[in-house]
């Protein structure tokens, strides 16, 4: 029997082997990992490996050109769904008839449908569209022409029943909003007036997403003879208003329609990731918002861009010389027309306004010439 103390010798060996195998093991971890290289190394090494710049970027426009060209699938169960949709128009209707406003949501683009919507049941109402995804809207240009057209109506009406002379046209785009939203809250049915519907394409577009906009048109649904149907899509929409704006002012009625169709329209003046920008992709942005002014309207453009292309090497055209070409073509009345004009050529980016060198202000288009050129023949 072996005594006690060598035991214990022998116990006490074969932990400081335990101890300096560990320490060995540890020494030999972080050698390695000295060796290796840091983090932010590999990181720079795999930024550096693949850059989005190296890749190479197809035109826009072939990109679009050939998504275009995808056949659709799953075409019968998207018309049954369509075809569901269809069959509530008249609950929609009831509801818009009660005071409320119908709220569109769901996957897909809305604007066919709700277009749809409005040519076949809302026939009693005067439809007035508002295309939210554009990149700039003139709300208030948009507000003051309903509020002209229910003047007319009202003129119209009085007229008739008397003898009197009719009163002069009256001017809402130079008034405050506070006074033409209060003249549209006096309009009643009484009055003779037909209803009128906005009809607004993405209400949650980022022309409208600011608190003015969206509180302005919530005091618009308010009106008496005012109602609204309005698509969202942005995940984040209803954090644009607040329990007072859903529920005595718009009056919500939410709609989930997913139509799974693709945003053609809404998505052109978004760049697509895998494509590169360039003029093709300005040009046709420029012809998308030219082809939903009136026909005035894409006139006066037309005789700014043919005297830019015609003198391409003067600062701009002077507003002046373009408000004679314009009256001599007879395509304004007053100058105040023609700002009109203006007002929504510069909202849509399509002028830009500078100051030439004996002081006036000169319009210039911000196109290259074989873009501009392109989108005067692409605009016939």
């Amino acid at each position: 029997m072996a005594p006690r103390g060598g035991q214990a010798a022998a116990s006490s060996g074969s932990e400081d082997e335990e101890e300096e195998a560990e320490a060995g093991f540890s020494r030999s971890y972080f050698l390695a990992k000295e060796k290796e290289p840091s983090s932010a190394k590999k990181r720079a090494r795999a930024a550096a490996a693949g850059k989005l710049s190296d890749l190479n970027l197809v035109d826009e426009q072939v990109l679009r050109a050939s998504l275009a060209e995808i056949p659709p699938k799953h075409e019968k169960e998207v018309e049954a769904l369509t075809r569901s949709y269809k069959e509530q128009y008249r609950n929609w209707l009831f509801e818009l008839r009660c005071g409320f406003g119908l709220l569109m949501y769901g996957f897909g683009s809305k604007k066919l449908l709700l277009e749809d919507f409005a040519s076949t049941t809302l026939t009693d109402f005067t439809v007035i569209v508002v295309n939210g995804y554009l990149p700039s809207i003139n709300l208030k240009q948009v507000i003051a022409t309903i509020a002209e057209m229910f003047w007319e109506q009202t003129k119209f009406k009085r007229k008739r029943q008397s003898a009197t002379r009719s009163q002069p046209s009256q001017t809402f785009a130079s008034q405050s909003m506070d006074d033409i939203i209060s003249f549209l809250n006096n309009q009643t049915s009484e009055d003779g007036v037909d209803g009128v519907c906005l009809l607004i394409h993405n209400i949650d577009g980022p022309a409208l997403r600011d608190a003015e906009s969206q509180q302005c048109l919530a005091q618009v649904s308010c009106c008496p003879q005012i109602h609204i149907v309005a698509s969202v899509d942005h995940v984040n929409a209803p954090l644009l208003w607040d329990k007072k704006m859903v529920h005595t002012q718009f009056k919500w009625s939410w709609y989930h329609v997913p139509t799974f169709a693709p945003y053609k329209v809404e998505c052109v003046f978004y760049p697509l990731i895998l494509a590169s920008g360039g003029h093709a992709q300005t040009t046709k942005t420029a012809l998308v918002v030219l082809q939903s002014l009136t026909p005035n309207a894409q006139s006066v453009f037309r005789v700014l861009a043919e005297y830019q292309l015609a003198n391409e090497k003067d600062e701009g055209m002077p507003v002046s010389s373009l408000y004679t070409k314009c009256r001599e073509r007879f395509l304004v009345s007053s100058q105040v027309t023609l700002n009109s004009h203006l007002t929504e050529f510069k909202d849509h980016d399509l002028i830009k306004i500078k100051k030439h060198s004996d002081g006036q202000d000169c319009l210039h288009i911000p196109l290259v010439p074989d873009a501009l050129g392109k989108l005067l023949q692409e605009l016939s």
